[in-house]
């Protein structure tokens, strides 16, 4: 199936493991060009090398931090030195968090804030106009299933991917005219590097596997973790003109862990 990908430009931040490096494989074996965003410079560079290298796409790595309004300005200026803008982009840099309401201080709030919402906005406001002369394109953001079913432990990570989902929403209003679509997908289980770490904290190295198997047993559904590359396939589809007529809502890739409709 052709998805008519091929020499489009996509930025994507957490751009270099994870759920983001297999989104840049997916749109790289369509023949997208990219723009891998992360904070550690040799990791991002490496990656998109590795990409370049098996796919034969054009590749750039920026290092920036998204959670600063200076790293999105990076970002957005790379992209215009690198391609004179983008097609595509992948909020998709995040991260889990840990600690209660009563005990969590401000600069908490602020930091996860600034990565999962104001990193969104900043780009969105930076790399729009290129877009907008472009002809179109898409803006996913990657938030997560806590934006609607919360976890107990991370009141700051569900309240800003609750926020994020509301600015997903509106920005597609304001672009629709643009012919910008802009999507949310939340994933539910996905077996990251961050996720085998801490289960390799928590359970030792023998014990991990068997840890998370009772995580997925808990959630229900499918009783398992998602590859970071079907999250990604889903990714890729949502970029493509086969998801045409998609723009303003929010898609749940979460194994059936979700408990409402």
């Amino acid at each position: 199936m052709d998805l008519n990908l091929r020499d489009k430009v996509a930025v994507i931040t957490g751009g270099s493991v994870g759920i983001g490096l297999a989104i840049a494989e997916g749109l790289a074996a369509e023949g997208t060009n990219l723009v891998l965003v992360a904070r550690n410079k040799e990791r991002a560079e490496d990656a998109a090398a590795a990409v370049a290298d098996k796919f034969g796409v054009i590749t750039t790595a920026i290092a920036a931090d998204v959670a600063t309004a200076e790293g999105c300005d990076v970002v957005v200026s790379g992209t215009q030195k690198a391609f004179g803008g983008c097609d595509i982009l992948i909020n998709n840099a995040g991260t889990g968090s840990n600690e209660t309401i009563a005990e969590a201080d401000d600069a908490r709030w602020q930091y996860y804030w600034d990565l999962h919402v104001m990193a969104a906005v900043r780009l969105a406001r930076g790399l729009l106009p290129t877009m907008k002369t472009r002809g179109g394109g898409v803006i996913l953001h990657n938030a997560s299933i806590c934006a609607v079913q919360p976890l107990w432990y991370e009141p700051i990570y569900n309240t800003t991917k609750a926020a994020l989902m509301m600015f997903s929403k509106t920005l597609a209003n304001e672009v629709v005219g643009d012919n910008i679509r802009v999507n949310t997908v939340n994933p539910g289980l996905v077996l990251t590097p961050d996720w085998i770490k801490t289960a390799k904290q928590i359970a030792g190295e023998v014990g991990w596997e068997a840890h998370l198997q009772g995580v997925a047993d808990e959630a229900g559904g499918m009783k398992r973790f998602a590859t970071p590359e079907e999250v990604a396939n889903f990714f890729v589809f949502m970029c493509s003109n086969k998801a045409s007529y998609s723009t303003g809502s929010t898609y749940f890739v979460d194994g059936g862990w979700l408990k409402t409709v």
